[in-house]
């Protein structure tokens, strides 16, 4: 009987969502065996109070109790919990994390902004179009976004199993996302004079990083493309294709350009709250937020331009599996490398060196 599949849980707890994804590796991917997601918004109201409140950690704790009960029935062997911004910014933060842990056995780590950065890339890279001389990859998250500028990396491997990867030019972080902009702008409901002013505030903030990378001249010039890991850009994909339901396997990997973008997030922009919380691919959960996400992109095209567009409904949580994955063949290779050592004593021969992951 064969040995059973590796199950590896990557947890990631954020501003607004809480997810869960539990997949063993297969291929040049993973099977997801189970999955949650749900919209908690940890970080409400830290942008003003600089607390995470009772209501938001109560709301967290349910949602991680799930995910528990999820980990353990499934029989991972290894898994990685992160907490990004709203833990990173909030007085009470460790706090908190500490409550989980003895609550529901959950031992959570908060990331900087340089790590998260990293997980998203390495979780999407797979879309990357190797063709392109620069990529944008960017996080919209609820309380930061992250925005890295890459370029295409070496191949690594041969025939089908070669793999290709990016090189990081450069990375920033923005305490900027979703849910605070809602909080000091308004989500709700706003007129086109508010959401120019948030476009403004955004670039402004992004403006500050100048030419990182140095790759502005590629952008210019039509040689780079962005690939967006968000709930906006996988809202905006939705909408876009008028599905009638959200769709992973219609969404994940689609080109859009910016034309479509702009015309998107004009339609969204000039919804009311109501029509809005009535898209399938938004529903009330983000009928608040999502104006403000589109502010964020509209603003990055402005400060970056690019005419293609990728979706990607995958980031930080498969990045995370990715680096399981690896940590998991490291500790076989070193096994293997102990079990030819006692093998060559036992038959009084040196030993050969472990292969490496």
């Amino acid at each position: 009987m064969p040995p059973p599949a590796d199950r590896f849980a990557a947890l990631d707890l954020g501003t607004n969502n809480c997810r869960l994804l539990i997949a063993s590796p297969r291929g040049r991917g993973f099977r997801v065996f189970d999955a949650f997601s749900r919209i908690v918004r940890l970080g409400e109201g830290v942008s003003s109070t600089g607390a995470l409140s009772a209501a938001a950690m109560e709301r967290t704790l349910d949602a991680l109790r799930i995910c528990a009960e999820k980990i353990e029935r499934r029989g991972v062997i290894r898994q990685r919990c992160i907490a990004t911004q709203a833990c990173r910014a909030a007085s009470n933060g460790e706090a908190f994390l500490v409550r989980v842990r003895e609550e529901t056995g959950l031992d959570f780590e908060i990331i900087t902004p340089a790590e998260e950065a990293r997980l998203a890339v390495a979780g999407c890279v797979e879309l990357y179009d190797f063709e392109a001389k620069a990529g944008l990859i960017f996080d919209i998250g609820g309380g930061s976004t992250e925005i890295s500028w890459v370029t295409p990396g070496a191949a690594t491997g041969s025939g089908k199993g070669a793999r290709r990867s990016v090189d990081m030019a450069a990375w920033t972080s923005m305490p900027i996302g979703v849910v605070s902009l809602s909080e000091r702008f308004g989500g709700r409901e706003m007129s086109r004079e508010g959401y120019d002013e948030v476009v403004r505030f955004v670039r402004a903030a992004i403006a500050d990083f100048g030419d990182p990378g140095g790759l502005r001249e590629l952008f210019e010039a039509g040689d780079g493309h962005y690939l967006g890991t968000s709930g906006t850009v996988t809202s905006i994909a939705g909408v876009h294709l008028g599905l009638k339901r959200y769709r992973r396997d219609a969404v994940d990997g689609l080109w859009l350009n910016d034309v479509e973008v702009r015309e998107v997030t004009q339609r969204l922009r000039e919804m009311s709250y109501d029509e809005r919380a009535e898209e399938p691919c938004i529903g009330v959960e983000r009928a608040d937020l999502v104006v403000c996400g589109c502010a964020i992109l509209d603003a990055l095209l402005h400060e970056w331009p690019a005419t293609r567009i990728r979706v990607a409904d995958r980031g930080l949580r498969e990045g995370i599996l990715v680096g399981l994955a690896r940590e998991q063949n490291r500790s076989r290779a070193r096994k293997r490398g102990r079990r030819r050592g006692k093998r060559a004593g036992r038959h009084g021969r040196e030993a050969k060196p472990a292969e490496t992951a």
